[in-house]
């Protein structure tokens, strides 16, 4: 049975990055790896929680120690992400989202003609 991938919070996509980046590991070690101000463990437990019950992480339980990992691949909620972008705010037409970064100059035209080189090849 497929699992239905939902939009994930920005907090709980930081936490999925994380995850996807460095494997399996601890809220404490987590939270360790984290930049800047540091979240309370209760904060990042919670939302590690609230992913579990998605189905995007599962854990190992050793004593008491929980090791998380993620269920869900980095590319299937890229991919998720990506159709519902499009769909949201292009009309689910890619050459509307393609015509768009061009309009705005994300991307130029020599980068669109080698990246079709690049999936011709």
């Amino acid at each position: 049975m497929k699992m239905k991938i939902q939009k994930l919070t920005k907090a709980e996509e930081d936490i999925m990055k994380m995850l996807w980046e460095h494997g399996p590991t601890t809220v404490s070690a987590m939270i360790d790896k984290m930049s800047g101000t540091k979240p309370p463990h209760s904060t990042v437990s919670s939302i590690i929680r609230i992913l579990e019950k998605k189905g995007f992480v599962n854990h190992k339980t050793y004593g008491r120690t929980h090791e998380y990992f993620p269920i869900v691949e980095k590319e299937s909620y890229s991919k998720f992400s990506l159709k519902s972008l499009v769909s949201s705010y292009f009309e689910g037409s890619v050459n509307e989202m393609v015509s768009f970064l061009i309009k705005q100059e994300e991307v130029d035209v020599d980068e669109l003609k080698e990246l079709i080189k690049n999936i011709k090849d």
